[in-house]
């Protein structure tokens, strides 16, 4: 029998998310709803392609606006991908760069990471709450399994964040497998990841909605007539997100 394509599967494990996920990440949307009301700001923070997830949903047409990635250089692969992974596993790398961000009580912090066994990601949610935030581990715990803590104190990401949101990723990430090719291959967690926030970042709009807020949603800037509404959102967030 054939196996699944690449989109079959992808398809198949965000459907089963849909049913699996609904009602807990409509119960996180009131939580961060209701932290955004207060004035706070959604960050995001990933290292390595964990941080392209981090920057899709910011600054995006229609897409939340108080929504920014936070954003640590030498963990992003634009410095290099073996750099980045060197430093995501070192304990203590954040905190230098943590201390020079604006975090506050009334924010959200979103931590991607698959694994949920790295420094850099565990180091970072444990300084968010710290600093009071509503702390999100978006993560596989699937991991948690088989692949212990890299961190010194032997926690993992789901140990110190307010709550989960589980992406289901088998270990290894790799989706498809094919006779005479002896590796796994096709990732998954970046396409089910993203699903996941823009699901939780659409569902706080509409929770916002029921609060009686006007959700800020920006509008795309190819279409006519949003550069005025655009600017007017950019201004009203502009002292804690640079844009």
């Amino acid at each position: 029998m054939e196996s699944l394509s690449y989109l079959s599967k992808a398809a198949a494990h965000i459907s089963h998310l849909e049913h699996a996920t609904n009602d807990q990440l409509t119960t996180i949307s009131r939580t961060i709803a209701k932290r955004l009301s207060s004035g706070g700001i959604i960050h995001l923070f990933g290292c390595g392609h964990s941080s392209l997830l981090a920057q899709e949903p910011y600054y995006r047409a229609g897409g939340l606006v108080p929504v920014r990635p936070l954003i640590i250089e030498p963990l992003t692969l634009s410095q290099g991908a073996v750099q980045s992974s060197k430093y995501e596993k070192t304990d203590h790398f954040v905190h230098e760069y943590l201390v020079k961000e604006d975090i506050r009580k009334e924010d959200v912090v979103i931590i991607i990471s698959t694994s949920g066994r790295n420094p850099a990601p565990i180091d970072t949610a444990a300084y968010a709450r710290e600093c009071g935030a509503y702390v999100i581990g978006l993560l596989s715990a699937e991991y948690a399994v088989t692949q212990p803590s890299r961190h010194h104190s032997g926690k993992r990401l789901e140990d110190v964040v307010d709550t989960v949101i589980d992406t289901q990723i088998a270990v290894g990430d790799a989706a498809v497998k094919e006779e005479g090719i002896s590796e796994a291959f096709a990732p998954l967690s970046s396409v089910v990841g993203i699903a996941l926030i823009q699901d939780l970042l659409a569902k706080t709009i509409v929770s916002l909605k029921e609060m009686g807020e006007d959700p800020p949603i920006f509008r795309s800037g190819n279409v006519d007539g949003a550069d005025e509404h655009n600017r007017k959102l950019v201004e009203r967030y502009r002292d804690r997100i640079e844009f």
